[in-house]
């Protein structure tokens, strides 16, 4: 696409998280700016609630790009958008449910990369619950962005295979490269309005819910491939756990070996990693 019509592309960036910035950089790489970008507000986190930017505003700053970051997207918000005449919303884990007049606001409308096959796994967490129910494939969808949630008709989707060993936060490496590359791939026929939409099926939708701290805790005694895919899935964050004597002891390192989950190191509340075999011997 010649530079010119780039740079004529006049568009708002909605995100917060890494996944957000991470594409923020692949675009900016291919010669796309936007013009302005929403993210969350600031919000306190770790042990201390220390007020920690999220990513996507450290990544304006570092480019010098305009950011908002509204605490409501509200009718003065909307005001506000109203006054720049924007091409298209592109929109990456922004985090809040963005209003149908503003999804609907500018000329090319909005998209959104998700990273699963929809209508698979619609919601919050589509890498992890992949792994959760033991995909053995997964994938990107760019979708026309609707007020029910990633309902939208899909403009592109690729498939890729998930490694047996492999855990949420890889697997999302993965699907972001390969995200922010078939947007690169997609936007030049965006812009151009040359798109084929197509509509998602209803009766394949299904859906992921927001993770809680409390969904990592693990039965010893469970299915085997379960309890490996819930290690895989949540070893980021909130990490699988389980309780001795009322203490947590998380999970650092696990395998699943000849059908039966393998438990190798420990992180016992409070304490230092340790070898599993190691805690047990401690605790008897």
């Amino acid at each position: 696409m010649p530079k010119e019509i780039k740079e004529k592309l006049n568009f708002a960036f909605w995100g917060t998280p890494d996944v957000a910035s991470e594409t923020l950089e692949t675009l900016k790489e291919n010669g796309y700016l936007p013009s302005l970008i929403i993210t969350s507000p600031d919000k306190p986190q770790g042990r201390k609630m220390i007020i920690t930017p999220p990513p996507v505003k450290i990544w304006a700053e570092k480019n010098n790009i305009p950011y908002l970051q509204p605490e409501k997207l509200d009718g003065e918000f909307s005001n506000k958008l109203k006054s720049v005449n924007y091409k298209l919303f592109i929109v990456v884990a922004y985090g809040k449910i963005i209003p149908e007049d503003m999804i609907n606001m500018p000329k090319l409308g909005s998209i959104n990369i998700h990273y699963s096959l929809l209508p698979k796994y619609r919601g919050a967490s589509p890498v992890e619950s992949a792994i959760l129910n033991g995909e053995e494939e997964t994938g990107v969808t760019i979708q026309q962005m609707e007020y029910k949630m990633d309902s939208g008709p899909i403009i592109a989707t690729e498939k890729l295979a998930i490694m047996p060993e492999e855990k949420a936060e890889d697997l999302r490496k993965r699907l972001i490269k390969i995200g922010s590359e078939l947007l690169i791939k997609k936007l030049p026929e965006i812009i151009e309005g040359n798109i084929k939409l197509t509509p998602q099926n209803e009766n394949e939708a299904t859906y992921c819910k927001k993770i809680k701290k409390e969904d990592g805790l693990i039965d010893l005694n469970d299915n085997a491939t379960k309890n490996y895919n819930k290690f895989r899935a949540y070893a980021h964050w909130p990490r699988t756990y389980f309780f001795v004597n009322n203490r947590r002891i998380i999970i650092t390192d696990a395998s699943l070996e000849d059908g039966n989950f393998v438990i190798k190191k420990v992180l016992p509340e409070g304490k230092k990693e340790i070898k599993y075999e190691d805690f047990l011997k401690s605790n008897i």
